[in-house]
């Protein structure tokens, strides 16, 4: 446990790189960037740019928390204004059931 923050993943120089953000001032987000960046070089089997993310977020300032499932796979041209188009919604979220939703269950 720790006041100052802390990280965690599967390889140790990565965790490394994270703490380093932090103890550089950067943020959560910053942190887990970075560890997925070093994890590229690290442990280039168990991930890679591009590849899958599920993040929890709290904002401070907002005081809320935001989550992010970032799995699957999308179409290269797919931008979130066609996707919105083609399920016709207007909304911050999707339908649970669409193709657009890759990993709906």
């Amino acid at each position: 446990m720790s006041m100052k923050g802390m990280v965690s993943c599967s390889q140790h120089l990565a965790a490394q790189v994270g703490i380093q953000v932090l103890k550089d001032g950067g943020n959560a987000a910053d942190a887990a960037v970075a560890i997925a960046a070093a994890q590229n070089v690290c442990q280039p089997t168990s991930t890679g740019m591009g590849g899958d993310a599920f993040v929890l977020y709290y904002s401070a300032k907002d005081k809320k928390v935001y989550g992010l499932n970032a799995t699957g796979r999308s179409p290269e041209n797919l931008t979130l204004e066609q996707a919105r188009a083609d399920v016709g919604w207007d909304s911050d979220k999707f339908p649970l059931f669409h193709p657009h939703c890759v990993n709906s269950r």
